[in-house]
């Protein structure tokens, strides 16, 4: 990804931000690493740190705007509208150009290049789409079975939510105690056919589709992570329901759980426990390794990503109103990931620990985290997209993996 734009640095930088004017690039004073502003309209953002936001080919962005869904070239910047109107975004598929959306009370596919758009299906009633399969043959979704209270999520065709509630912990407390039934199902993206798959009074939430395997489907029992067993997976069918981190330990959370590019790990945020000690956590699917990467409290990120050979991790950082109380926390993080030699017993059903090198890449103390920045590695792994308020209102941003010269 090249950007061609001036340099603002130093003294120019700090006048800029108090000026209140976003610039277009910069090099972060406290860090070394060039960052720039991908987007124009103030409050577009980039999707949620687990939603695919690049397209097939690798080359564009898809991010939301007030007017829609808009397309990012990444070699030269140049925007486009993909999608006007109230929309909300699903993610861009992994075989085709096609970016999907629910809008009003169905769910459609328009194609990034040409804008051909098609209706692929209604809604089930009280219901949202939220993912699509490596092959963009299924999407998989889930509805409740009566009104639910109010939580902080978005109502099916309506724009996504990107600043989190004030009273969020009381809402999920008390949505996780209704227990109302829930449906999880599925949507044939060729015939539109909607086949319910799983039925629970568990609170179903985060569905993401393995990026590799078609058929598997991880989820998560939604609500206060120290009450939940949260990360699962199951088969497009509906079979093979299967618990990915069992706790041990009183107050153990886990979560905000996400795909490696190639399918084969599922990561997520552990806490062992709670706000104390820090772990990214992997756990592969086809072999059931577990490797835990130990991070320190200001190194812990509301969300991470991974790269797509898996070698770099990026973290988001956090204010000191979070979980992990973070005392100098915000900033975007790059993590080099260290695996510990075992020097003593093989034991598969061991962990395989590690420790997660941190190197600062932006100074987010300018930044209100009640917008979270959801950070994701470009397809060529140069650059860290993020959402920020820094300046205000919410724009989206890149940071150079690689330092400036």
């Amino acid at each position: 990804m090249r950007f061609y734009s001036t340099v603002l640095c130093g003294v120019a930088f700090v006048a800029v931000l108090a000026a209140q004017t976003p610039p277009k690039t910069w090099i972060d004073p406290d860090t070394g690493h060039r960052v720039v502003r991908l987007t124009d309209e103030p409050g577009s953002a980039s999707l949620y740190f687990n939603q695919n936001g690049y397209t097939a080919d690798g080359k564009e962005l898809i991010y939301t705007t007030p007017n829609g869904i808009s397309v990012l070239n990444l070699a030269t910047h140049a925007t486009r509208a993909a999608v006007t109107g109230s929309v909300r975004v699903i993610v861009t598929g992994r075989k085709t150009q096609n970016v999907y959306y629910t809008k009003g009370d169905a769910v459609f596919s328009t194609d990034a290049d040409t804008g051909v758009t098609r209706e692929i299906a209604k809604v089930p009633a009280r219901g949202s789409v939220v993912t699509v399969n490596a092959d963009e043959t299924l999407m998989a979704g889930t509805y409740t079975e009566r009104d639910a209270p109010a939580v902080n999520v978005t109502a099916p065709g309506q724009p996504q939510q990107l600043v989190q509630a004030p009273n969020k912990g009381q809402m999920m407390e008390e949505r996780l105690a209704a227990h109302i039934p829930m449906g999880m199902f599925t949507i044939n993206v060729k015939t539109g056919e909607v086949k319910i798959i799983h039925k629970s009074t568990d609170w179903l939430n985060h569905l993401e589709f393995s990026p590799a395997d078609p058929t598997l489907l991880m989820f998560c029992h939604e609500g206060p992570w120290h009450k939940v067993d949260r990360i699962w997976t199951i088969r497009a069918d509906g079979s093979h329901i299967t618990q990915i981190h069992t706790r041990t330990m009183a107050m153990e959370i886990f979560g905000h759980e996400f795909w490696s590019p190639d399918g084969t790990t599922i990561w997520y945020d552990l806490q062992t426990p709670r706000g104390e000690v820090f772990w990214l956590a992997g756990y592969n699917v086809e072999t059931k390794a577990r490797t835990w990467y130990h991070l320190e409290r200001d190194e812990w990120s509301i969300h991470f990503n991974v790269t797509k050979d898996g070698t770099l991790f990026c973290g988001d950082g956090g204010d000191p109103g979070q979980v992990a109380r973070a005392k100098d926390g915000e900033w975007i993080y790059l993590f080099r990931p260290e695996l510990i030699p075992n020097r003593g017993i093989e034991e598969k059903s061991f962990v395989n620990p590690g420790v997660l090198h941190s190197e600062r890449l932006v100074n987010m103390s300018k930044h209100q985290y009640k917008l979270e920045p959801n950070v994701s590695f470009t397809p060529d792994q140069k650059w860290v997209v993020f959402r920020s308020n820094m300046f205000g209102p919410t724009y989206v941003f890149a940071v150079e993996v690689a330092k400036a010269q």
